[in-house]
């Protein structure tokens, strides 16, 4: 396409979604590779200068095993669950409030964005509960396992995150919760970002990730599902098409459809794949109605 064509392709988009909120999600290789991060940062910049308010929540899981080994402390999981003690909480505070939040907000300066790191300890923004102990199999057995410090949300409380956003800031947020006894605790990103993009009455949540999207086949690529509803989806995780490690990311996405967000997957290593899912005709990943 001509360049003209493509702005102009643009317009109707944009004038869509003037003014309203649109959460993204980052995880995968986006936190790792710059060059990822710098294009996808660069997409943000450009929301916001259309009029379009974006709120980022990002994740850190492999930064936090990384930074573990480092230090001399072995990861542990049971039954594939993180088991978050007093010490890999402070990892895990080091990580997401500390290098990665910090990071993300200097690449949107870096764009001539306005980048400001929350945690859910602001203004209490996230509020959550300690998990209670799962049952997971162990060698044949099933067993009760406390997770530790690992919490699921009981609340948001939108008001910092509208106070900034409101003022041209760009939020950017990192999944560590706090307790009503002022604990904090590891909740699961994909999650936070779908019950932010509820609470907020979203127009928008986007999750980028290393998959082209949800795909009937996980080996085949051209598998991809580039629409379904929620209760398309929900068939999807009864029949076992959709795995363990997608359904965080569309659980996320049936919250937000809840409460009439539409929600995204798409691959976050594609160059500019928020302004392609935004902005053009065709999209690239599954979108959830």
């Amino acid at each position: 396409m001509k360049r003209e064509e493509i702005l102009i392709e643009a317009l109707p988009y944009i004038r869509e979604f003037y003014g309203s909120k649109v959460v993204i999600k980052i995880g995968g290789h986006a936190l790792v590779d710059e060059s990822i991060m710098d294009k996808i940062t660069q997409d943000l910049v450009l929301l916001r200068f259309v009029g379009i308010c974006p709120v980022v929540v990002h994740g850190g899981g492999p930064e936090i095993t990384r930074l573990m080994e480092r230090l001399g402390k072995k990861p542990k999981f049971i039954g594939g669950l993180r088991i978050t003690d007093d010490e890999t909480m402070e990892i895990a505070r080091m990580v997401l409030v500390g290098s990665v939040n910090e990071r993300i907000v200097s690449f949107i300066g870096k764009h001539g964005g306005k980048g400001i790191g929350l945690s859910g300890n602001d203004g209490t923004l996230i509020i959550a509960k300690k998990k209670q102990k799962q049952t997971v199999g162990i060698e044949g057995e099933e067993r009760e396992v406390d997770l530790g410090w690992v919490g699921e949300i009981e609340a948001i409380n939108a008001e910092i995150i509208n106070i900034t956003s409101d003022r041209g800031y760009i939020p950017v947020i990192s999944p560590v919760a706090v307790d009503n006894a002022g604990n904090s605790l590891n909740v699961n990103a994909d999650s936070v970002a779908g019950e932010i993009a509820y609470t907020i009455k979203a127009k928008k949540l986007i999750l980028l990730t290393d998959v082209p999207g949800v795909l009937r086949d996980p080996a085949e690529p051209t598998t991809l599902i580039s629409q379904a509803t929620p209760a398309e989806i929900k068939e999807l995780i009864a029949n076992n098409v959709i795995g363990e490690g997608m359904i965080p990311k569309v659980e996320a996405c049936l919250k937000a459809a809840s409460g009439n967000v539409t929600a995204h997957i798409i691959d976050g290593r594609e160059p500019h794949s928020i302004l392609l899912e935004l902005f053009t005709n065709r999209g690239i990943g599954t979108m959830i109605l």
